[in-house]
């Protein structure tokens, strides 16, 4: 089920009559969590309680501290309890991104969504892939259906229309998701706030992290790449498992139309990310991989030591885009 976003579309009031007739919600996102993670099981679940339901707001690896700022971020656990009449995704393309926590929580019953590889896994799949962010669907839903809008639940929703847009810079932006960022603002929101949590203050450890990785800062043509090891985050005292937020920081980078971040995990595996230019599909490039994402920013977590797991990636991204460059070659 993919459909536009437009407000008076039945689409919304029919998936919020289940929202509705629930009592019981248990709204989960998935492992590495980002802005929009954490702004979806925020935003959806603060709202769904201000209007009397008993809620669960679940991720499996718990909420990063970026995002601690959040009003509600403290109650989100790590594992279902108990029984519940409505289980809800947000944001998760596959359930195999539940981390684990898919064995105890079970087929949704709900699942919203804007990945362009989500898998429909659910009986009823709100996935619309031209919204900016999982949030601005969620922001429909609610209006649509008259659930509670407060200045916590718009926070949570701006929060996602800033991280997954890097403060609305990337090539799906619209002039629709900037009015929902503007009437969020109106519903107590702080733009300036949150925009500055999620995407500008960083831990010391985190910019010394990034010296790592922009130590190793390699470019062929307009593809630019970095690596993180596991011994610099050790030594450095980095906490995360994730990147930093470097990759988005590549995107600083005038000559590189793709760029790439290798980190390196435990367990010989190593996480992925593209973003690129308007253009430049790399969720098909990470599809290859078992990842996935959106056209211009994909992930995927890869076994394979780092070295080995940069070369295959480098070379499939690469082929990538010699079919683009060829593709553009006039006759």
């Amino acid at each position: 089920m993919r459909r536009g976003l437009a407000m008076n579309d039945k689409l919304y009031t029919g998936i919020g009559q289940s929202l509705l007739a629930g009592r019981s919600v248990a709204i989960v996102s998935h492992t590495r969590p980002d802005g929009d993670a954490v702004g979806s099981v925020l935003g959806l679940g603060l709202s769904l309680r201000q209007a009397g339901k008993s809620i669960q707001m679940l991720l499996p690896e718990g909420v990063p501290q970026n995002f601690h700022h959040l009003e509600g971020a403290k109650e989100i656990g790590r594992k279902i309890k108990g029984e519940v009449d409505l289980k809800i995704t947000v944001d998760c393309s596959d359930m195999a991104r539940l981390g684990g926590l898919e064995d105890k929580f079970g087929v949704p019953h709900l699942n919203i969504d804007h990945h362009t590889t989500n898998t429909l896994f659910a009986p009823q799949n709100l996935v619309i892939e031209n919204a900016v962010s999982t949030t601005e669907i969620i922001f429909h839903l609610l209006t649509a259906n008259e659930l509670p809008l407060t200045p916590a639940v718009a926070s949570a929703l701006l929060t996602g229309l800033i991280t997954d847009s890097l403060g609305f810079l990337t090539p799906n932006v619209t002039a629709n998701a900037l009015k929902v960022a503007a009437r969020l603002m109106e519903l107590g929101a702080d733009l300036p706030l949150l925009y500055r949590k999620a995407l500008i203050e960083k831990s010391y450890e985190a910019m010394r992290f990034w010296g790592a990785g922009l130590s190793l800062l390699e470019r062929e043509d307009n593809m630019v790449w970095a690596s993180l090891k596991m011994e610099d985050r050790k030594n450095i005292g980095y906490p995360g498992r994730d990147d930093a937020d470097l990759i988005n920081q590549l995107s600083s980078i005038k000559e590189g139309d793709i760029r790439l971040v290798f980190v390196e995990q435990p367990e010989n595996q190593v996480k992925v990310s593209w973003r690129s230019a308007a253009g430049y599909d790399v969720a098909t490039v990470a599809g290859l991989f078992g990842g996935g994402g959106h056209r211009n920013a994909s992930g995927a977590m890869i076994e394979g030591a780092l070295e080995d797991v940069r070369t295959s990636v480098l070379n499939a991204t690469r082929q990538a885009l010699l079919q683009k460059s060829h593709a553009n070659t006039p006759n």
